[in-house]
């Protein structure tokens, strides 16, 4: 019974969070209220409606209030937020159907754009957009230089493999 116990408590603890469903994340109110124009029937009162909705949009989107992003600008955001662990919030591709349309990054090419050992004796590379990546292992790698070509990837259990030259790939993880 003890037994039974012991592997059946690990299964559920592995099996609940994938089975969980997850709710799309709620639109915006101002866009909702542009959308429910369409229900209206009489058109003088519909394009009333759609005028309307369309300023108070126009106006919260000026304000921040509301966000609007394409696809091209959801790209660049996880592009730039490659290397760090965030809580999906919904803001970088929100609704399934949208996520699964843009392409997850799973690897990024850049230029070093300055290396140095630092305190603890690893590795200290800034790439063209300014991420900083650190070395994670022992590896001995022979010196990076400005301007040498970087491709970091994905690797196990959330950590990442960088190639320097096309050389031996070294375990890295962002720091900025």
């Amino acid at each position: 019974m003890i037994r039974a116990a012991t592997f059946a408590l690990p299964l559920c603890l592995v099996t609940a969070p994938a089975s969980a469903q997850k709710e799309p994340p709620k639109r915006p109110e101002a866009f909702e209220k542009l959308i429910s124009c369409r229900a209206i029937a009489d058109p003088a009162a519909r394009l009333a409606c759609y005028d309307t909705q369309v300023e108070r949009l126009d106006t919260a989107e000026k304000n921040s209030e509301v966000v609007v992003l394409d696809k091209a600008e959801v790209k660049k955001a996880r592009r730039g937020l490659f290397g760090f662990t965030i809580p999906d919030l919904g803001i970088f591709g929100g609704r399934k159907s949208e996520v699964d349309d843009i392409e997850k990054i799973t690897e990024i090419e850049s230029t070093i754009k300055s290396a140095g050992i630092n305190r603890a004796g690893k590795w200290s590379f800034v790439i063209e957009d300014g991420a900083r990546w650190v070395q994670t292992d022992t590896a001995n790698i022979r010196t990076p230089k400005v301007g040498m070509k970087i491709r970091i990837r994905e690797a196990a259990m959330g950590s990442y493999f960088a190639n320097i030259d096309d050389r031996p790939g070294v375990r890295v993880r962002r720091e900025n």
